[in-house]
């Protein structure tokens, strides 16, 4: 697939000729950050830090924690790298550090090692230096050590004459395991999808920022279908994961659903986009478009807006949902339009009992002594707890992100309690 790629330079994204010639400066890298991440993950490099001449890291931070992202440029020794993994980054990418020294203590699957070479000797120091070793070598030293390798082309890198087709087919072979992301000089989608052919990824820049890959166009290289109209089936699915329903999309229809940051999909009926909520003012923010391992098939995550998805009225095609889904969308219903007297708008009002409630379930739920009773107060605990989030702005959305952040954690805090709740131990 394609990897788009933001490379920060003083507090913008930039594009560089051959590393040196700055040929681009799109300033703002958020709204582009925002935008890339709609086909899935993306590279986020710092151009400083990897020259040596500054940093990005807060900048950089921000964006890891809202977006997926590979993150390269200044990590050189293990705690760096495990920095921007406990930050959110989903890998890093280590260049000159790519050692097996380093690599052996960090997470295997989470590492990707950035060869750089021109005309196939590695080059360091911010490509100002040759070394002796080639890329292959390169990659039989550490192919049991990374998850992929990213290789980079100097010599074609921000030219966009094209990257070394047979070179790649013969580093994927190099690679075993590990997968391939090729960079430097993509021309167009068609370049992108000769190499997914291979079996490998592409890293895109300056195709992007200049014009000459549409977004689009560049997500779409690699699908393929075996239907006669040219569709792709789709399914959408809200921020949690939960079905809402099963379309078809088009290429028009992905490229509208990209650049309006919309569900829009392919009307088989009227034979032309459909706006999801365009009547019913139930619209859609589009999240992300993620594509399944075989390339033929969609999923659209979205953030749903009003009633729900189905035409019926409600939320999925495949009836109601329930469960905390339920509960979330129940309860903030009731902060809306909570009646006088009802408990919710006693809760609401009273956030003294709010609290009390809450403190009053934990215990019942410690003191739990079977599967019943445990699962009967969990869900007391859920219920009020889910109330003060919902009454503070939070989704049930958003709490999750939260608890997918700390999964990607390599850094493990100890979990001692606070002093103020050790009750008789302190």
């Amino acid at each position: 697939m394609m990897i788009p790629s933001i490379d920060i330079q003083n507090g913008n994204a930039v594009q560089l000729i051959g590393g040196e010639k700055k040929a681009i400066d799109a300033g703002d890298p958020r709204p582009i950050a925002e935008r890339f991440s709609r086909v899935g993950e993306m590279a986020l490099i710092d151009l400083d830090a990897a020259m040596g001449c500054g940093e990005n890291t807060e900048l950089m931070r921000s964006l890891c924690a809202e977006f997926p992202c590979r993150v390269g440029g200044g990590i050189r020794d293990v705690q760096t790298a495990i920095d921007w993994l406990d930050a959110g980054a989903q890998k890093v990418i280590l260049g000159t550090a790519a050692t097996p020294e380093i690599l052996s203590e960090l997470p295997k699957d989470r590492v990707i090692a950035a060869l750089d070479a021109r005309h196939d000797r590695i080059v360091v120091e911010g490509w100002k230096t040759q070394t002796q070793s080639t890329v292959a070598e390169r990659m039989l030293e550490l192919r049991e050590l990374v998850s992929g390798f990213l290789v980079t082309f100097v010599e074609h890198e921000g030219r966009m004459k094209g990257l070394p087709i047979d070179r790649v087919k013969e580093l994927v072979e190099v690679a075993g395991g590990a997968r391939l992301t090729a960079a430097g000089g993509v021309r167009n989608a068609e370049d992108i999808a000769a190499i997914n052919g291979l079996g490998a990824d592409v890293q895109v820049g300056m195709a992007l920022y200049s014009g000459a890959i549409d977004l689009a166009d560049g997500f779409c290289a690699g699908l393929k279908t075996d239907r006669a109209d040219g569709l792709f089936p789709t399914v959408v699915c809200d921020e949690r994961g939960v079905t809402l329903g099963l379309v078809y999309s088009s290429i028009d229809s992905i490229r509208a659903s990209l650049e309006t940051g919309e569900g829009l999909y392919y009307s088989r009926s009227r034979q032309d986009l459909w706006r999801k909520g365009a009547s019913s003012g139930n619209l859609q923010e589009l999240i992300r478009i993620a594509v399944d391992c075989d390339l033929d098939a969609l999923r659209f995550t979205v953030r749903q807006r009003g009633s729900g998805f189905c035409h019926t009225g409600t939320r999925s095609c495949f009836g109601n949902t329930g469960g905390i889904g339920l509960l979330e969308q129940t309860i903030a219903g009731r902060i809306q339009s909570a009646p006088e007297g009802s408990y919710t708008r006693r809760l609401l009002d009273d956030s003294s009992l709010l609290q009390s409630k809450l403190r009053e379930e934990v215990d019942e739920l410690m003191n739990a002594s079977t599967a019943e009773e445990a699962a009967h107060e969990a869900a007391d605990v859920l219920y009020f707890a889910l109330t003060r989030a919902i009454q503070r702005g939070a989704s049930l959305g958003q709490i999750e992100k939260v608890l997918d952040r700390r999964a990607l954690k390599v850094t493990r805090r100890p979990g001692n309690a606070k002093p103020a709740y050790l009750g008789d131990q302190a």
